[in-house]
């Protein structure tokens, strides 16, 4: 039942904090400005980002609490990653672009945070012998940096038609709540749950025809939480197999922004130089809608994740 409360309760303070937010974005033009490659067709507010922040604050203070370190630096890193994201979501109200090196540090610095605190990759389980594998040091920081580096991104890269980041971001943290609840690790449910009634809430008003954006705010948080949820959860004394069950949780931002990343970095472009090489974009090109494609991609990666629960109940 707390489960069921902390969901109902993000989700309902998602929704109260959204539409004054939308009217506050419209008084002081905070509104992303319709271009070749984007897809809609008017100016639209660019806060979702801080409506996710806000509650995701009030709620994690209520129901989880700064009693523990790691609790503090979780929030403290989610704050350098929505400053860092509202900071470039400015600039594109003013058709401009922040530079990558200045974001990229700041992107870095929330998992160097993690890290410090013991919120890290570790190793993982023999199946052979039941003996745990211990990683390096070094091996460990690098690891965990680029797992959330990378969720960030991809997550971000993803957010390209209206509900689809938010869509993927529900789907990806269902499945990490049932392997914590499986692994009986509370903290991280309750994160995992907490984040669903987040982006669930925010979908109500970024369904196609979107009436916010979550902007880079709110892709790069969202990414941020499903990384940490995984170092705090899926990845603790996880097999060498069931490594792979976060990976497959987020497997079709995962598999198509690695695949866009190689494609850009052979066809000698700039990796952080926006395109129309996503999946979603390519299916549009191919003659489906938004609708379409979103439902499509949505289908994609509830069939990874249920391969992902699939490995968890085989306890490989």
């Amino acid at each position: 039942m707390k489960f069921v409360l902390i969901f109902v309760i993000a989700y309902l303070v998602m929704r109260l904090i959204v539409p004054p937010l939308i009217k506050l974005a419209e008084r002081y033009n905070f509104l992303d400005q319709p271009t070749k490659r984007k897809k809609h067709v008017k100016a639209t507010p660019l806060i979702g980002g801080l409506a996710m922040y806000i509650s995701f604050i009030i709620c994690f203070v209520i129901f989880i609490g700064l009693n523990d370190i790691k609790h503090v630096a979780i929030l403290v890193g989610s704050f350098f990653v929505i400053l860092i994201g509202l900071i470039d979501d400015y600039y594109k109200t003013k058709s401009l672009e922040f530079g990558v090196i200045p974001r990229v540090i700041l992107q870095i610095l929330p998992a160097i945070i993690l890290y410090s605190v013991g919120i890290r990759f570790t190793g993982f389980m023999n199946p052979f012998n039941n003996t745990y594998f211990l990683l390096p040091n070094y091996l460990q920081f690098i690891l965990t940096v680029l797992w959330v580096f990378g969720v960030t991104t991809v997550i971000n890269f993803s957010d390209g038609l209206d509900g689809l980041a938010g869509g993927f971001s529900v789907i990806s943290a269902t499945t990490l709540f049932i392997v914590a609840i499986y692994k009986s690790q509370t903290d991280s449910a309750m994160m995992a749950i907490l984040l669903m009634g987040i982006a669930t809430g925010f979908l109500k008003y970024n369904f196609y025809p979107a009436k916010i954006f979550m902007g880079d705010s709110g892709a790069t948080f969202l990414g941020y939480m499903l990384a940490v949820i995984s170092l705090y959860g899926a990845f603790k004394q996880a097999t060498l197999i069931s490594v792979f069950i976060p990976v497959l949780a987020l497997g079709v931002p995962i598999f198509d922004n690695v695949f866009v990343v190689i494609k850009r970095f052979l066809n000698h472009k700039p990796v952080y130089k926006p395109d129309a090489t996503q999946i979603h974009y390519r299916l549009l090109n191919s003659g489906m809608n938004t609708k379409q494609v979103v439902q499509y991609l949505f289908l994609i990666n509830v069939c990874l994740s249920l391969t992902s629960i699939i490995i968890l109940l085989l306890k490989v």
